[in-house]
């Protein structure tokens, strides 16, 4: 019977976690499970027999890890064609899926490329229907639907993203986002989600998809993994994995079945011990919806409003955080600016990679024991998504209304060895991760702003990158210093671009051996000779004098092209930033 008459009439039942169900079985680890397509074969046709008399009717090919970055090229092929074989051979006639895992590539090689190869291997072989299961984003996917659906238009796709119990997968996009794009895709028979979530948790994320868009699926893990000698073990009682099963078929689930954990007594609970018979077109209730519309009204934010007035331009300066436990001179610096005319403080988050005290933290302790409004930057580098949400909602509920997202500066090469970077996603992907927060989760949302660097050679890639950072749910940028006729022209140019408010950074030099250091030392940044040579011979006097002439003159040349100024404190000299500030707002600018 084709599958799709098969699914108009009936549930689809899929069997469970072949890796960790072998595992368990061999004693083994998950990484030999796909080798034994050829060590194996009889191992892995048992598996696969026992999940189906516990009443399965669909079963996933042995195949989850095989892909050219994890196998030779040669191996692959032989992985694969084993692994359909071993599938396609037993009796019953069962739906055979193949099974396409995650392709995580950690460099410049084509995802698609790396998919098409898989799925070339799978037609070669006769291959009907295609799973993508434990997907985390939508890159490549309608891509490599649709070269499924060109090469054979009858092919069944179906694409399975892993959600976290929070409703986020791993990338840090909503998996309801991500499961209405592609249900929009022609080419894509059915969407779903799997893995990550144990029985209840994978309740708790579909409620909030009702009603569901189109086929869908749900392929749970076996409860929460314990870690015992080194192996991972799922203890999820089948009876209780079996009832949360029937709760999800009946919020209108069609596509059924078990991952990490789940063996074939977790599905034969499910297929023998419960009632099916929910009533076909009675939708299960929908999840109440939430109106966040008029949430930003609910706080209105201070540097917000002024960066929206047509008629001001606010200053807000960043001021590095403490060094040290002594947070007395940063307080005081504070302090000073914003009674000097400073709109905003905004803190580093950890500069150049070397730890400081946290700016999250002290942008709290700023907003709570002085009143003032501040931006914690955050970056990807220190932090996974997980600490991520976590500091989030505590700035939200600190009233802390402004977030800067970036990349961070790499770790010195030789702090390696001892402190890892986590990078669990680019800026990016930070920001639209932020603004998914903003939507389904946070009370307030965040004015989220991003870096725009007018000092890298090729401007238009980095206008391209703040264009897509827009698209992701910034509302602004903060520019590197402008300290170049060149980064003036860019800074133009992105005016022209952008829709989001531009913040235009000035740097104050205040000497040529600080010129000197920031051209060849501080990513990002640019001195132009004329500026250098100005300081030829200066003492620290006439250095802070060049300084606020300078600075000044740059202020009065990207006026016009601005929405704000930034300020850098150099070496904590808040006085100096304040003279600026003073001369800025002399020559009427702000």
């Amino acid at each position: 019977m084709d599958i799709r008459t098969y699914l108009a009439q009936q549930r689809l039942v899929f069997d469970g976690g072949m890796g960790t169900y072998y595992a368990s079985r061999n004693r083994s680890s998950h990484a030999e499970c796909e080798w034994a397509n050829l060590t194996n074969p009889d191992e892995i046709a048992a598996i696969h027999r026992a999940y189906l008399e516990a009443g399965c009717h669909a079963i996933k090919t042995n195949t989850y890890s095989v892909n050219r970055l994890i196998f030779s090229e040669a191996d692959c092929r032989k992985l694969l064609k084993a692994g359909f074989e071993i599938a396609s051979s037993l009796p019953g006639d069962p739906f055979v899926f193949a099974d396409i895992g995650p392709i995580q590539p950690p460099d410049d090689r084509d995802l698609l490329a790396e998919y098409r190869f898989v799925v070339d291997e799978f037609l070669a072989c006769g291959a009907e229907h295609f799973l993508f299961e434990t997907i985390a984003a939508t890159t490549a996917m309608h891509e490599i639907a649709a070269y499924i659906k060109e090469a054979k238009p009858d092919a069944f796709v179906l694409i399975s993203y892993a959600p976290q119990p929070d409703g986020f997968s791993v990338s840090g996009r909503l998996v309801s986002e991500l499961c209405l794009e592609t249900s929009e895709d022609a080419n894509v028979d059915a969407v779903g989600l799997n893995c990550i979530c144990g029985g209840r948790q994978m309740v708790s994320v579909v409620r909030k998809l009702l009603p569901l868009p189109g086929l869908f699926s749900v392929m749970p893990n076996a409860g929460y993994p314990t870690v015992r000698g080194n192996r991972t073990f799922y203890d999820g009682d089948p009876g209780y994995f079996a009832s949360q099963l029937a709760e999800l078929e009946g919020m209108g689930a069609r596509i059924l079945g078990g991952c990490c954990g789940t063996t074939p007594e977790h599905l034969a609970a499910y297929t023998a011990g419960v009632d099916h018979s929910h009533p076909a077109g009675i939708p299960y209730p929908a999840a109440a919806s939430v109106s966040r519309g008029s949430v930003m009204a609910q706080r209105a934010d201070p540097f917000w409003t002024l960066l929206n007035d047509p008629l001001r331009k606010p200053i807000a300066v960043e001021l590095d955080p403490p060094a040290d436990p002594d947070v007395s001179r940063f307080m005081r610096g504070a302090w000073e600016l914003h009674g000097n005319g400073a709109d905003l403080i905004t803190i580093a988050d950890c500069p150049v990679a070397r730890p400081r005290m946290d700016s999250s933290l002290m942008a709290c302790k700023l907003h709570r024991e002085l009143g003032i409004p501040t931006i914690p930057h955050m970056t990807c580098r220190d932090r996974n998504l997980n600490a991520t949400q976590a500091l989030l909602m505590g700035l939200c509920a600190e009233g802390v209304g402004n977030v800067l997202l970036i990349t961070g500066d790499p770790l010195p090469s030789a702090s390696r060895d001892e402190v890892k970077a986590v990078y669990n996603f680019n800026s990016r992907k930070l920001i639209r991760y932020v603004d998914s927060l903003n939507k389904a989760v946070l009370p307030a949302p965040f004015h989220i702003f991003a870096a725009l660097n007018l000092n890298v050679r090729n401007f238009d890639v980095q206008l391209e990158l703040a264009k897509k950072k827009e698209d992701c749910g910034a509302v602004g940028f903060f520019t590197q210093p402008v300290l170049t006729a060149q980064a003036l022209e860019n800074l133009i140019l992105a005016r022209k671009t952008l829709q989001g408010k531009i913040l235009g950074g000035i740097m104050p030099v205040v000497s040529k051996k600080n010129a000197l250091f920031m051209n060849s030392e501080i990513a990002g940044i640019t001195v132009d000779e004329k500026i250098i040579s100005a300081y030829e011979g200066a003492d620290r006097a006439r250095g802070e004098e060049l300084a606020v002439e300078i600075s000044t003159r740059i202020a009065e040349g990207i006026a016009p092209y601005i929405d704000g100024f930034y300020l850098m404190t150099p070496f904590g000299r808040t006085g100096l930033v304040v003279r600026i500030m003073d001369s800025i707002r002399q020559k009427g600018l702000t």
